[in-house]
């Protein structure tokens, strides 16, 4: 279920004195639906005199214990607030749609809607959106693919909650983020011959689809989803089976799931 949180502001500082502060920055007075949590960086952050705009953030992920553990970490930030949560891709998509938000962390194995196909609809809906990748699958299998996708940055959940907060600000001025192992991952590539690794050489639209396919997703299904006909569908896959060198589909989710592209 999607929630959004009230905006923070500094003419919140009234509403978080009668009722108590939110631990993700954004005030609820004591008619609210959840118990407050006072907190210091939360206080600060309403009571801030510069007049500097806030960075306003949407999670999306479909664990509620992980989206609570950011939450935390942008509520200890004074120059940020969690402005609304998703759980599965079609509400993240829904409220992108709805509203403006400076980011978008954005988890790769959501619900009904993979992290690729939404952050693909992301972009079609709002180009200069702001999207941060995080993802538990190592940066060497995922994040070249996805920046190329339009991604602002790409962060594996095992990192430190500071470089979250680093990454959030860099792509809040507009900048991409590239951690320590992206970085070396790209590199990697630079010196590596094209095609180190077969689905590495696939398109970005090739390689969504070639994640269908090997999650077990049938071409008339897929087409449904991607907006495409099912012709469109199997000239792809045809495509992704002849630069992989692989037979079928079966061959497809043995080497995802050799590759740690899938589980």
């Amino acid at each position: 279920m999607r929630t959004i949180w009230p905006t923070c502001s500094k003419g919140a500082s009234d509403r978080a004195r009668q009722g108590g502060l939110a631990a993700g920055g954004c005030g609820r007075n004591n008619a609210g639906m959840r118990p407050d949590v006072i907190t210091m960086s939360a206080l600060e952050r309403f009571h801030r005199t510069d007049t500097k705009p806030m960075i306003r953030v949407l999670i999306a992920d479909d664990h509620a214990i992980v989206r609570g553990g950011f939450r935390q970490f942008v509520a200890d930030e004074p120059d940020m607030c969690v402005a609304a949560e998703a759980a599965t891709g079609d509400e993240t998509i829904s409220l992108v749609r709805e509203q403006a938000f400076d980011v978008v962390l954005l988890d790769i194995a959501m619900p009904d809607k993979n992290g690729i196909d939404t952050l693909r609809v992301i972009k079609q809906v709002r180009p200069e959106q702001g999207v941060l990748i995080l993802s538990g699958y190592p940066e060497s299998q995922y994040a070249i693919n996805l920046l190329r996708a339009g991604a602002n940055g790409y962060l594996n959940k095992d990192c430190e909650p500071d470089e979250i907060v680093r990454a959030i600000r860099a792509v809040a001025r507009g900048h991409r983020y590239l951690s320590e192992a992206v970085a070396d991952t790209l590199a990697d590539n630079l010196d590596k011959p094209a095609a180190a690794r077969p689905h590495e050489a696939l398109s970005e639209r090739e390689f969504q689809i070639f994640c269908k396919l090997a999650a077990g997703q049938i071409p008339t299904q897929i087409a449904e989803e991607l907006h495409l006909s099912v012709k469109t569908v199997s000239t792809y896959r045809a495509r992704v089976l002849e630069k992989m060198r692989l037979a079928n589909n079966a061959d497809l989710t043995y080497y995802a799931i050799k590759n740690g592209l899938i589980e």
